[in-house]
């Protein structure tokens, strides 16, 4: 990959980024002044997430008590970008505690999709997926608790990459959801999304659930994955579940070339399942541990907005007998996906129910029901874009594989671009 002309990136985001708001802050100076590296991310222009530590720049996570805190150090993965050669350009956009799927932050502002004026890049690393899709930077860092990575990646047509659970450590991440929590990258390829994700690898003692990659993880592939005799999964609760027609449509079109391609496509359980159950479940447990990492939060009108403080006390009140209900639920969705992937190799299903709305409309409740149920077993996940049938927004599928399966998720997603193109002649957007 070629160095990226960071003071031409920089430019750009000086005429263009005040109409889309991407950036919190831009650290030109310190971009300008890093000599990259030697690495795999030599000279590429790297934005970061606000709730991940960037040594002296600020780390609010959209949060209105934690305005004015920066950073004293890098978090690991940053540190590790910064090994392979990254440029980071600053400080993203994100929804408030990463807590939400617009990235209209109360005290901070409204992050808009570059590829429609007015309407939201999703979230709630909306920014992250914004900054790639306007072509500010070649990677983003996000996190992804429910989605947050996949969502608006979907909603502004790039590619976004969740790995299996433990292989980024989190600590110098801002938490909300110990238990659901993932680092991830966007992009505009697969491949780079997994060149970013494969740099950040790095030792995180400081996080209990870090895990080392097993000996001779890749995350990058040397060749895209051939469709041929591959099983894959179409799960049975998503094909019951409601979504806009253009999805479906971009769902079956994946699938059907995937078919053309020799792999064997079927239907499949996946047991335990309700998507908007689950969804739920996962939302409960995720108010119960910010309240229990946040409780300062909670009682001060000054410290984050009404829904945020509200979010919280809902999960610090929920009694011990529901969210143990919802942690056995979880546990149930998480076996069943287990054996799902036993039975197949992947599973393929659209990213979300519906396409990128305008700010201003109701966020759609089930924008999460597919994505989650990445993050409850702990697999990997990668969203790409597919050209949606009536020319609209792009539309987006996602692979989910077995844990440390990211080579193949990376390989078949390269492989499903080419197919894409090939389906349409429109290609990815951008």
């Amino acid at each position: 990959m070629r160095p990226t002309d960071i003071p031409g990136r920089l430019d750009r985001i000086a005429r263009e980024d005040g109409a889309l708001g991407t950036f919190w802050q831009v650290d030109a100076a310190g971009a300008l002044a890093v000599r990259p590296a030697q690495g795999a991310l030599r000279g590429l222009a790297v934005g970061i997430k606000d709730n991940v530590d960037v040594a002296g720049l600020q780390a609010t996570a959209g949060i209105a008590a934690l305005r004015g805190r920066s950073a004293e150090a890098d978090a690991p993965c940053v540190a590790a970008l910064r090994r392979a050669g990254a440029v980071i350009l600053g400080k993203l956009a994100m929804h408030e505690g990463a807590l939400g799927a617009t990235t209209d932050t109360p005290g901070f502002g409204r992050c808009i999709n570059p590829l429609r004026a007015g309407y939201t890049p999703g979230g709630s690393s909306g920014g992250s997926a914004a900054a790639v899709a306007a072509g500010f930077v070649d990677l983003a860092v996000g996190t992804d608790t429910l989605g947050s990575v996949r969502i608006p990646a979907a909603y502004c047509g790039v590619v976004g990459l969740k790995p299996t659970a433990g292989l980024i450590g989190r600590s110098g991440v801002v938490p909300l959801s110990p238990t659901l929590d993932h680092l991830g990258t966007l992009a505009r390829t697969p491949m780079l999304a997994a060149g970013g994700l494969e740099a950040m690898i790095t030792e995180d003692l400081a996080d209990p659930a870090f895990r080392p990659a097993p000996a001779g993880w890749r995350a990058v592939p040397e060749a895209p994955t051939d469709p041929a005799g591959l099983r894959v999964g179409l799960p049975q609760p998503v094909l019951d579940a409601a979504m806009e027609p253009a999805i479906r449509a971009a769902w079956m079109a994946a699938a059907a070339q995937l078919g053309r391609a020799g792999a064997s496509v079927a239907t499949i359980a996946v047991a335990a399942w309700d998507p908007t159950a689950a969804r739920r479940a996962s939302l409960l447990v995720i108010e119960a541990e910010a309240a229990a990492l946040h409780p300062a939060l909670i009682d001060d009108p000054r410290a984050a907005s009404p829904g945020f403080r509200a979010a919280l006390a809902y999960g610090r009140d929920a009694g011990s007998v529901r969210l143990a209900r919802a942690l056995f639920r979880l546990a149930e969705v998480r076996a069943g996906a287990l054996r799902a992937l036993d039975a197949c190799d992947i599973l393929l299903m659209p990213t979300a129910p519906q396409r990128a709305f305008p700010h201003g409309m109701a966020a759609p409740v089930d924008q999460a029901d597919f994505t989650a149920l990445a993050n409850i077993g702990g697999q990997p996940a990668i969203s790409i874009p597919w050209p949606a049938e009536d020319g609209g927004l792009p539309c987006s599928v996602q692979i989910v594989g077995r844990a440390y399966d990211e080579a193949r998720l990376v390989g078949l997603a390269e492989a499903l671009y080419a197919l894409s193109r090939g389906s349409t002649g429109k290609g990815f957007p951008g």
